[in-house]
């Protein structure tokens, strides 16, 4: 039952005087908090074994489960998604693609299956724009000036861009359960994971900042009609390929679906737009 744990938590200190909880969730103090050496090891092993096809997936989900298992060791609610710049037909990228992640309950572990496109009314994205962490503490506070929202089961959240060479190539969010669950110490170790993760792009997934123009995106309520099909639609995309006499693999045909998705759901922004 996460989401009452904080008020057990405030009524077990309150009942009993010296007693606390708040520091520990993890199973150390917050100042210990880094990354084990061990694992940079086998990062860097796991990174030089990997065909080029893997890399992204296999490594992400190996740091991913590592962030789990340090922030979280006791499965009372957190997901961490990768979400990635999403390659534009022509032009600047307009959005984020939550492309990898993984969960503790009430979240599911693959939380790839339910990516969605992420824009500049996100943490994610609003960390991307500025190009340094920003977390909210208190996403479901009505009156909170920071920016993101609240999803389902999310009471805080942190965004880091991930960069490299003054590039970036998309975000690292992590959500919790619980609301002032990020302190600077976490914050930091969030960060290195981030830096981890930019070994997981190849050199033409960063772009400039001068090429990042986020607008708003509808809520993932919103955009679920748009993923109806989705496998249907890449296979399509790859029989035309065919018939077109051009060579498509999987990959490369749902990012060109994504891209499609992208242009139907940039129309909303528009509206919006037009209605101010």
């Amino acid at each position: 039952i996460p989401e009452h744990r904080q008020l057990l938590v405030e009524l077990i200190e309150k009942e009993f005087p010296g007693f606390t909880l708040s520091q520990r969730d993890n199973g150390q103090p917050d100042e210990q908090l880094s990354v084990p050496s061990a694992f940079y090891k086998r990062v860097l092993h796991t990174l030089t074994a990997l065909p080029h096809t893997l890399r992204f997936e296999s490594l992400c989900d190996l740091i991913l489960q590592q962030m789990l298992e340090q922030l979280d060791p006791h499965k009372q609610g957190m997901a961490v998604i990768v979400a990635c710049c999403m390659s534009p037909m022509i032009g600047n990228v307009h959005s984020l693609r939550e492309k990898a992640g993984r969960g503790t309950p009430p979240w599911d572990y693959d939380l790839e299956q339910q990516g969605r496109l992420l824009g500049a009314e996100s943490l994610a994205g609003h960390a991307l724009s500025i190009a340094h962490l920003d977390v909210n503490q208190s996403l479901t506070e009505p009156s909170g000036r920071e920016p993101g929202y609240a999803a389902q089961w999310e009471e805080s959240a942190v965004a880091v861009p991930i960069m490299q060479l003054g590039k970036v190539a998309g975000s690292l969010l992590v959500s919790s359960t619980r609301p002032d669950y990020f302190s600077p110490a976490r914050c930091a170790l969030i960060e290195s994971y981030a830096e981890l993760l930019m070994l997981a792009f190849d050199s033409e997934d960063f772009y400039e900042f001068e090429r990042i123009e986020l607008v708003p995106l509808p809520s993932r309520e919103a955009q679920l009609p748009y993923f109806v099909g989705l496998a249907q639609r890449v296979a399509q995309v790859i029989v035309q390929a065919a018939r077109d006499k051009h060579s498509m693999n999987v990959l490369r045909a749902q990012q060109v679906v994504w891209q499609q998705i992208e242009q139907e759901l940039l129309p909303w922004y528009l509206n919006e737009q037009e209605q101010i």
